[in-house]
């Protein structure tokens, strides 16, 4: 279901599209909720169709939505949607998906590495289980989506691999204070910035995208001290029309690859893709909070 401040954010968005994703095929890791979710959804509104690969095929007892909801929420905005019940984590799941997407729609045009775990522990504290977690989905999860797609990649006339992950900061503050996590944030954007070179000659553009400011997720309320954080956050719709903004080429700069319409190779923020659609004013995706109230994300 959508939140209240979900409908808030989509119905106040200021963000005014160019391009349209109708009858492209996009296969999504994680999207059972929160950003995930909110890019499904706002592709859905063009016509697009929807693979969501996601372990929530059950209600969970602390987290709202599964994939089955959210297929239900992707067709309701106009699109179609496939809910595949997986863990991004096993191999076999995996190709499934990607088996399933060719089936079901003739295609992949475009995989979107979603599916994300964190951790903010210090060194001394952290579980290695939650580690190896992170390890698991954020590195490894994305690397092996993005690896078993390319074959229908490169059938598609504007591929795009796109990751959630942050640009490659190497200030040391970050890995400093959460080392696990920055590590397995950082080996998504390693992703994006080898497979942009790797993938050239192929027509696939691969960008990163990452919120310039703390986004309202559930990840987030379920941390210690979540429910005050996102009071000084946007909600997950300005996310959505960043993405929306790359697949469609918007108006960004840079060089594409070989046949593809977009730039390729970049660590691009919501707002530095929204600035470039011509917004200027960001107050309508807050939740509430002054813009000067906002928390900024980590690693920028």
């Amino acid at each position: 279901m959508t939140s209240s401040n979900d409908a808030r954010s989509a119905s106040a968005s200021p963000y005014r599209a160019t391009g349209s994703l109708r009858g492209r095929t996009i296969l999504m890791s994680g999207g059972s909720r929160g950003i995930g979710l909110a890019i499904a959804s706002r592709a859905a509104r063009d016509g697009a169709n929807i693979v969501l690969l996601a372990k929530t095929g059950r209600p969970h007892a602390t987290l709202a939505g599964t994939v089955h909801t959210a297929a239900e929420q992707i067709e309701a905005a106009g699109g179609q949607a496939l809910a595949v019940v997986g863990d991004v984590r096993r191999d076999e799941d995996v190709a499934g998906a990607v088996a399933a997407a060719v089936e079901r729609f003739g295609g992949i045009d475009v995989v979107l590495n979603n599916a994300s775990a964190i951790d903010l522990s210090t060194t001394d504290t952290v579980d290695m289980k939650r580690y190896d977690l992170m390890q698991d989905i954020n590195v490894r999860g994305t690397f092996l989506l993005s690896k078993l797609a390319l074959p229908a990649l490169r059938k598609s006339d504007r591929a795009h691999i796109l990751t959630l992950s942050p640009p490659l900061n190497l200030d040391p503050k970050w890995a400093g204070r959460h080392l696990a996590y920055t590590m397995a944030k950082y080996g998504m954007s390693l992703t994006t910035l080898g497979l942009a070179e790797e993938l050239k000659a192929d027509g696939i553009a691969v960008n990163s995208l990452w919120p310039c400011t703390l986004i309202d997720t559930a990840a987030i309320r379920n941390m210690p001290g979540g429910e005050a954080m996102v009071q000084a956050a946007r909600g997950p719709q300005i996310m959505a029309d960043a993405a929306h903004a790359i697949l469609t080429g918007g108006n960004l700069a840079g060089p594409s690859p070989a046949g593809a319409g977009v730039p390729s190779g970049n660590f691009y923020t919501d707002e530095q893709v929204l600035a470039a659609a011509g917004i200027t004013d960001f107050r309508p995706y807050s939740l509430g909070a002054a813009e000067e109230q906002l928390v900024p994300d980590i690693f920028l």
